[in-house]
């Protein structure tokens, strides 16, 4: 038995004598495995793969000739391995370069099953030409139908006919002395290019691939040309790098196309290619000019973290899923002019430093800009769009910490003119305010909330236990916390996130505060959705001025039955019925034409005109009238002049001067336009301008007409504030002379 010490420690245990050789064999294999590995590291094979170099083997025929007769297999597929290879296409090679694709090619094209090519981590130098290795369709016959699919034959038919247009279209024009045959090949097999570094220019231009195309890290160091191709299987470009020209012009993508992380740093070009399937190119990097112009997205498309130095042409692409530019950063222009949208841009922590042109964009019903988030600065940057539209199709899901954003775009909007689109973004903000004084009036605090709270707001068991023990360890600052449980996805979080709340108890003070200003706010909303909308305030007064000259007219001139009657003729009461119902019809339709909510609109302003005064002329029918001057109207009008009057500082009532009674005579009742006057004097009283001024007599006058009269002229004087407030944020000239 032995006694081992711990070196540097106070640790020791006694070994028996076959412990002890166990320890020692043990002890033995470590240094034996670390010299070997020391070895095999500081050997040059060992040195290049510890340093990240890929050591390559130059292709000759006869290596070529060797793997072209043993294929391997590769999930489950025929695969020509030339993985690893230095591979020579320079014109000083001509004799392999030929030799090269001639072998190549007939081995791909023959035999009834498809081979791959598997060019993984390869060094190709010089031109690469894919059409060589390519199965040429003919333009004409059903040859190759059993090779394709339904899709695919429907493609290859378009793509024929398309080359035979453009083929007879050149020799009408004698562009081409003599006319070449179109030309269209077909890549039966996968092709995959993983790591491949091209040193020369690649052609994968009219190629039809049948199988997937994976090219994950692949460089390509000069051009790469694939316009017109067509991929019938997911396509990979995750990692590649483009350091020259890169064309996808009118290419087709069947399924799913994957260009994450990809760096383009030469010019690139989709334009008028078809995206059948989603598309992404998350993290990319765009250094030169990308023209995705007149490109079909039938699905997502995901750009998010991308980076654009340069130009972004999106013009007249249609998009008929979403597109994602979550936290994309634009250091250039980036247009998207003429654009079709179906469904949301989501512009989510993006960052813009020029211009975002949306002009003459088209955003079919539910699509919108979400760019909550968004990093904007109006001195430095210009979001574009159509004027009086753009507005209406920015959105933004909350208040808190977009608050600053919202401003910028005011600004934005206002420093281009654009008047209409800066007034919509301010009622974007104000309905956002709207929702966060509505929570802090009815929201259940997350603090304080009961088991029984938290079930009604729909979480589950679960996510109750977790939201009381995290809430016991640490309160909750905001409603966005309930993301870092493990238990709260986004789902339910945006279900309960506007009726929840992290701020301290209200006060009853405090409370009554808020509620009084949602309730201001909600009538300036309704009114005039905030000062934003003159059409929806002058289809207010239409209403209010028809409603008000109905009952002016029926209490003046409909008084009693018994025992004498004093009531209208039956053709003035035909006029001002028929008059009452074409106003009516025609502020309703100018109200529901301009409000966002018609129908709250209507109730509102049914609340503010209707109950008072109809609650006071029941009474007045009801107490019935006893009083001298029955048969003489209750309106007077100043005879001594007839003109346009503004009568802001006018009382609806007469002075009680006698001097005044004698300028002011009662309105005549026995004239048939005598109905006009009711309206004069309803306009003078809610919007104070009218033909004549009209007010009340001072004697003998139920104070209940009086009080009918000032109710109205009250709500007119709030109503000029209002649209004076509205004039001056809607017309040019006096938004202008008030905001700057």
């Amino acid at each position: 038995m032995s006694l081992y010490y711990w070196p540097r420690g106070r640790i020791c245990f006694l070994a028996t004598d076959w412990q002890h050789q166990i320890l020692d064999r043990a002890l033995a294999l470590f240094l034996a495995g670390l010299i070997g590995l020391t070895v095999v590291y500081l050997s040059p094979a060992g040195a290049a793969a510890a340093s990240g170099v890929i050591e390559r083997q130059r292709l000759t025929l006869e290596i070529l000739q060797e793997q072209l007769a043993a294929p391997s297999r590769q999930e489950g597929r025929s695969v020509i391995n030339l993985r690893r290879f230095e591979i020579d296409l320079r014109p000083e090679n001509e004799a392999f370069r030929s030799r090269f694709y001639r072998l190549l090619q007939t081995e791909l094209q023959a035999g009834s099953k498809p081979l791959g090519l598997d060019l993984s981590n390869a060094l190709i130098r010089g031109n690469f030409d894919l059409s060589q290795l390519g199965l040429r369709a003919p333009l004409y016959g059903e040859a190759l139908s059993p090779l394709l699919s339904q899709a695919e034959q429907a493609q290859l038919t378009r793509d024929r006919r398309r080359l035979n247009q453009l083929s007879q279209l050149s020799q009408s024009l004698l562009i081409q002395a003599q006319p070449t045959t179109p030309r269209l090949f077909l890549f039966r097999g996968a092709l995959k290019l993983v790591q491949t570094r091209f040193q020369g220019q690649v052609n994968g231009a009219n190629l039809f691939f049948l199988d997937r195309v994976e090219a994950r890290g692949a460089v390509f160091e000069q051009a790469a040309n694939w316009t017109g191709a067509r991929f019938s299987q997911p396509v990979s470009f995750i990692g590649a790098v483009f350091r020259q020209t890169a064309r996808f012009r009118k290419s087709l993508f069947f399924e799913r196309v994957r260009f994450n992380q990809s760096q383009f740093l030469g010019p690139v070009s989709f334009q008028g290619s078809e995206f059948q399937n989603t598309a992404n190119f998350n993290q990319g990097l765009f250094q030169a000019d990308a023209n995705f112009s007149r490109v079909q997205w039938q699905q997502n498309i995901d750009f998010a973290q991308a980076v654009w130095q340069a130009t972004a042409n999106f013009n007249r692409s249609r998009f008929l899923r979403s597109l994602f530019l979550t936290e994309t950063r634009f250091e250039s222009v980036a247009l998207f002019q003429q654009a079709q949208f179906s469904q949301p841009v989501n512009l989510r922590a993006a960052a813009i430093s020029d211009q975002l042109d949306f002009g003459d964009a088209r955003f079919l019903p539910g699509a919108y800009i979400n760019v909550a988030g968004l990093e904007f600065n109006a001195d430095q940057a210009q979001i574009l769009g159509s004027p009086g539209q753009i507005g209406r199709f920015i959105s933004v899901p909350t208040l808190p910490g977009n608050e600053t954003l919202l401003r910028n775009l005011v600004r934005n909007f206002r420093r281009l003119e654009q008047i209409a689109d800066a007034n919509e973004i301010e009622y974007t903000t104000e309905i956002l305010r709207l929702k966060e004084l509505q929570k802090r009036l009815t929201g259940i605090n997350l603090n304080t909330a009961s088991v029984r709270q938290l079930a009604h707001l729909g979480f589950t068991l679960a996510q109750q236990e977790e939201i009381l023990q995290s809430r016991a360890e640490q309160p909750f600052l905001s409603a966005t916390d309930l993301l870092n449980l493990e238990t709260v996805d986004l789902a339910a979080y945006i279900k309960v996130r506007d009726r929840v709340m992290t701020t301290t108890a209200l006060s009853w003070l405090t409370r009554a505060q808020a509620a009084g200003q949602w309730l201001l706010l909600s009538l300036l909303l309704l009114l005039s959705r905030y000062g934003t909308s003159s059409g929806l305030a002058i289809g207010i007064a239409v209403v209010a001025i028809a409603f008000f000259s109905l009952i002016f007219w029926l209490i003046d001139r409909y008084r009693r039955r018994y025992p004498t009657p004093i009531v209208p003729p039956r053709t003035e009461t035909g006029w001002i019925l028929a008059s009452f119902a074409l106003l009516m019809l025609s502020g309703i339709s100018l109200v529901s034409r301009t409000a966002e909510q018609a129908g709250w609109t209507l109730l509102c302003l049914a609340l503010l005109i209707g109950p008072l005064p109809l609650s006071l002329l029941l009474i007045l029918y009801w107490q019935g009238r006893y009083h001298k001057l029955m048969d003489s109207s209750y309106f007077v009008e100043d005879g001594s002049m007839r003109q346009l009057r503004l009568l802001i500082a006018r009382l609806p009532v007469i002075p009680k001067f006698p001097f005044f009674r004698d300028r002011y005579t009662p309105i005549l009742l026995d004239r048939r336009w005598n109905w006009l006057n009711y309206y004069d004097f309803s306009l003078n009283n809610w919007l104070k301008f009218g033909f004549n001024d009209i007010r009340l007599r001072d004697q003998h006058l139920p104070g209940l007409i009086t009080a009918l009269v000032w109710y109205q002229w009250s709500l007119g004087v709030l109503y000029i504030a209002l649209l004076l407030w509205t004039f001056s944020r809607t017309i040019p000239g006096l938004n202008l002379l008030l905001y700057f």
